[in-house]
């Protein structure tokens, strides 16, 4: 029989019920949660975020959230370091692991134990950095697409931190990310878990939720939540401040707009953002998948048996 761990991997699109979900299979099973949001890790960034109340967490613990200064440069690489020692301690201890969030990268890259090329301290990135400053990020990505051909093809010309990221390694090592992704997945997963999806049949339906939670987060002061970020001196082009809410914010209170004017942008970004899950979520074919339409009370039911059957390994 298949090795199969004590992990259930809730995921789906912003705005589908994952944390509801989790919370209620935490208290029924006794576990507790690590969260893989790339956002919700910064410290300060509550509204935007989502981020899970007090009140919400019920009292279940909470692993992977508030542990990065918004000012920092957070990166998978220290996300799967950090989340997996959360995860070894919970699992050393009984319980099971229950993971929900919506950023891809960062579970796909702890279930599987990816390994990261090194970081060494030696000022190529940042010399990397000024460049793309001062000629823009077209030069360096040619200078990609020369050594690592494949990985250029997947980057555009906006994504430049991914191309700095890309060369640096290749000046570093004298290897390309891809041989480094190559070998990785080469690599058995390092955990087997049970995966769970959440999903709206009907697509307006999600859309509708995800334009009321942005309503919603202006309402508990995610204008405030900004401009206290930018006040106590968090640049404005940190990665933190890149996340859907907080940049349209910091755009119009940079063009002297109120921040509601940026609400509809919000909204559609969001909803963009919602798709791009949906679609690499379900490149991953061990999601079984619930009608995110359905009552609470119902997929929580269906979620509890598909994990009894798991635990039984049907």
């Amino acid at each position: 029989m298949e090795q199969r761990d004590n992990m259930i991997c809730i995921v789906g699109p912003t705005a589908s019920g994952k944390t509801a979900l989790s919370v209620r299979l935490a208290q029924a099973l006794g576990g507790e949660i690590v969260s893989f949001d790339s956002m919700q890790v910064y410290r300060r960034m509550d509204i935007g975020t989502a981020k899970p109340t007090p009140e919400e967490r019920c009292g279940v613990p909470h692993h992977m959230l508030d542990v990065a200064d918004p000012a920092e440069n957070y990166s998978v690489s220290r996300y799967v370091q950090e989340a997996d020692a959360c995860v070894q301690d919970i699992l050393s201890r009984g319980k099971p692991v229950i993971l929900v969030g919506g950023t891809g990268l960062y579970i796909d890259s702890l279930i599987a134990g990816r390994q990261f090329a090194p970081l060494p301290q030696t000022g190529r990135r940042e010399a990397l950095e000024r460049r793309a400053a001062e000629e823009g990020a077209q030069p360096l990505l040619d200078e990609l697409r020369a050594v690592d051909p494949e990985r250029a093809a997947r980057l555009s010309v906006s994504d430049v931190k991914r191309i700095v990221r890309a060369l640096e390694i290749w000046q570093e090592t004298g290897r390309t990310m891809t041989d480094f992704d190559r070998e990785s997945r080469a690599i058995p997963p390092r955990y087997r878990p049970l995966w769970l999806g959440l999903h709206f049949p009907e697509r307006a339906q999600l859309y509708a939720r995800i334009d009321l939670r942005v309503e919603l987060m202006y309402a508990q002061g995610l204008a405030q939540e900004v401009r206290a970020l930018l006040d106590s001196g968090v640049p404005d082009r940190a990665t933190s401040l890149q996340a859907i809410g907080y940049k349209q914010v910091v755009q119009a209170l940079e063009e002297g707009l109120p921040p509601e004017a940026a609400l509809g942008t919000i909204q559609q970004a969001t909803r963009r953002y919602a798709k791009r899950q949906m679609t690499w979520f379900r490149a991953n074919p061990a999601v079984q998948w619930l009608d995110a339409s359905a009552g609470a009370d119902e997929i929580f039911r269906a979620a509890l048996q598909k994990a009894a059957d798991f635990d039984s390994g049907i």
